[in-house]
């Protein structure tokens, strides 16, 4: 089995990600479940420029796109919420939406760098009692700027020690080192292979056990085929994680990696 925890759909900073796409990946590279959140939450661009008005989309309309794909396809689609802490807060519409659907939700999101806001900033903070609410880990991604820093992530996860919280990409564009380090340090942070080369993800398993880390992928990020190329047609990291990394771990290690931690930390009651 294999349960990517990092997928998206939208149609925003020049990304046209489909569900199609991802159903699409998922049958073709054996892939059994996907957690979801909508890109069209991004509230800056790759710039840190603002979102023109036109383009922004509210988190309960971002949100409405995943439950829509996980309702027609509960077996292989979870749905992530992701949160704009930037536009918005964590309203009365957003807990009774989330309270309506839970059973399709298992993690709520952040985009520290899409969202231009540090993610221990105050404005984030009500999100990360939402998520704590409702027992649903948090994804974040890491990397890029200084509002998404890994040791951000470390001070929320040491203040809220019953919230599971994934450093997503484990500190993108930067040697992993960092993120290893925080991520031994406590029991509630854990780390994702997004974009993460195969030594680095060798390197936290030997430091803080598999039990830490998951396999996410952010596709369809390179079209449809991710998972075996990127859009310059070169060879996939992931394809290092379904074959070389299989024998520098044990299998017991592996299965942890690829879907025994996400149906441990998310409540993926589909794809048990």
């Amino acid at each position: 089995m294999i349960i990517d925890t990092h997928v998206h759909i939208g149609h925003m900073l020049n990304f046209h990600l489909t569900k199609e796409e991802v159903l699409y990946s998922m049958r073709q590279y054996g892939i059994d479940h996907s957690v979801v959140s909508c890109l069209n939450a991004a509230e800056f661009d790759h710039q840190l420029r603002p979102v023109p008005e036109p383009y922004l989309h509210s988190q309960t309309e971002c949100l409405q796109e995943v439950l829509d794909f996980a309702r027609q396809y509960p077996q292989q689609i979870s749905a992530a919420v992701w949160v704009r802490p930037h536009h918005e807060t964590a309203d009365t519409a957003l807990y009774d939406m989330i309270t309506r659907n839970r059973q399709y939700i298992t993690a709520v999101k952040f985009h520290p760098y899409h969202s231009n806001t540090p993610f221990d900033d105050k404005r984030s903070e009500a999100f990360v009692e939402l998520a704590a609410h409702y027992h649903l880990p948090v994804v974040v991604h890491t990397g890029g700027c200084e509002a998404a820093e890994c040791i951000r992530v470390y001070r929320v996860a040491k203040k809220y020690p019953h919230t599971n919280f994934v450093m997503v990409h484990m500190g993108l564009g930067t040697d992993n080192q960092e993120a290893i380090d925080l991520i031994a340090q406590l029991p509630n942070l854990y780390g994702d292979t997004t974009w993460v080369p195969v030594s680095s993800a060798l390197q936290l398993v030997r430091r803080a056990g598999a039990d830490k880390l998951l396999f996410g992928s952010d596709n369809p990020i390179d079209g449809r085929d991710t998972y075996r190329c990127n859009r310059n047609g070169d060879r996939s990291l992931y394809q290092s994680y379904f074959h070389e990394f299989r024998s520098m771990v044990t299998p017991e290690e592996y299965d942890k990696i690829m879907y025994q931690n996400a149906l441990r930390l998310f409540p993926i009651k589909a794809a048990r």
